[in-house]
């Protein structure tokens, strides 16, 4: 599919996304500092889990994130986290939107929500970064790389996000969440290579000391934005999974995009002639952040990526649950869940090279 076509820029509002325009309005005039109507809202294409629309002033324009309307998964669509962790980052300088409010009253547009600034600037929807120049390309990686890195080097509890996550086991609760999510929405179905993995990981988490900073939970190239002219992310997006957690994990999941195809779900490089496009090779990429990070390796790499693309097929997973229920948030929801089961396949591979048998 042609990620970029079906993603950027915006569309009239979705049917079952709307709501009382009037009414938001009214609310952004109580709630907002400097702003003036009218307002007109336009739907962001992308955005699986959580409606996101574009609020246009004569002056301005907003973005707001709101949950999905319907029924929700304990624990899902928490936009009051992502209102928090994006407005403590940016206290501290680090690439997110300017957060201008949070509103968790159901009565204003039927579901809780938060308004940011709207940053102008580059989204890649592909990991190759076709529109680059093999000149440019490696600094744009490199900026990648960096944000991740300084992201994972920030005290959670010196910028105030102690407690934005549960402390240590973070494998065994994330796998334990997710499992349950997979294994608890019957709408979906059953996929046999998650049955399996749901019974391997567990067992199979690396011993050692388990880390806990802020992790974004979603990091790629297309979840960014980049400056107009320059290899420099001016925005890191979509901080719904975010939490305290393993910042390998993190840095896996970011890592993926090296073994998942160019042609799949997300940005992918697996069988792309990376030399040729002047890409860093997979060993660089992980050489660099583990230089920014002081680390000397990551000798459990297969696995993390293993638990990443597990976590990632559950999401597709409620994906389809959501489809079947009517709630999905992206007009190529179904699209989306097609891939569950090659993904799926495709981490139990990544289990395998980890030991599974």
């Amino acid at each position: 599919m042609d990620r970029s076509a079906q993603n950027s820029g915006t569309t009239e509002v979705r049917e079952a996304h709307r709501f009382d325009i009037g009414r938001l309005e009214r609310w952004l005039e109580r709630e907002v500092p400097g702003f003036a109507g009218p307002l007109s809202v336009e739907q962001f294409k992308g955005g699986q889990s959580n409606p996101t629309y574009k609020l246009v002033t004569p002056t301005r324009a907003y973005v707001l994130r709101r949950k999905p309307p319907g029924r929700l998964l304990p624990g899902a669509h928490a936009v009051e986290r992502e209102y928090r962790v994006i407005a403590a980052l940016g206290k501290q300088g680090f690439p997110v939107a300017r957060a201008v409010a949070l509103c968790e009253d159901d009565s204003v547009i039927g579901t809780a929500f938060y308004v940011m600034d709207m940053v102008e600037g580059r989204i890649f929807w592909e990991a190759a970064f076709p529109e680059l120049s093999a000149a440019e390309r490696p600094a744009y990686f490199d900026a990648m790389n960096l944000t991740l890195a300084r992201l994972h080097g920030l005290d959670p509890d010196a910028i105030g996000l102690g407690d934005y996550g549960k402390p240590g086991n973070y494998f065994e609760r994330q796998i334990g969440r997710w499992s349950k999510q997979y294994l608890g929405d019957a709408e979906a179905g059953r996929v046999a290579a998650m049955d399996r993995l749901v019974e391997w990981l567990p067992d199979n988490i690396p011993a050692g000391e388990d880390e806990a900073r802020i992790i974004h939970g979603d990091f790629r190239c297309d979840n960014m934005i980049f400056h107009p002219t320059q290899p420099k992310v001016l925005a890191v997006l979509d901080w719904e999974l975010s939490t305290l957690g393993h910042p390998l994990s993190d840095f896996a999941y970011h890592l993926m995009m090296y073994r998942m195809p160019a042609s799949g779900l997300t940005a992918g490089l697996a069988g792309v002639d990376l030399r040729a496009l002047n890409i860093p090779s997979e060993a660089e990429y992980v050489a660099a952040y583990c230089e920014r990070t002081g680390r000397s390796g990551i000798p459990d790499l297969d696995f993390y990526v293993a638990f990443n693309m597990f976590r990632l097929a559950a999401i597709l997973h409620g994906i389809k649950g959501r489809i079947a229920r009517g709630t999905a948030a992206s007009a190529h929801a179904d699209k989306m869940a097609a891939g569950l089961e090659g993904l799926a396949d495709l981490a139990w591979n990544q289990a395998q090279r980890a030991g599974a048998r």
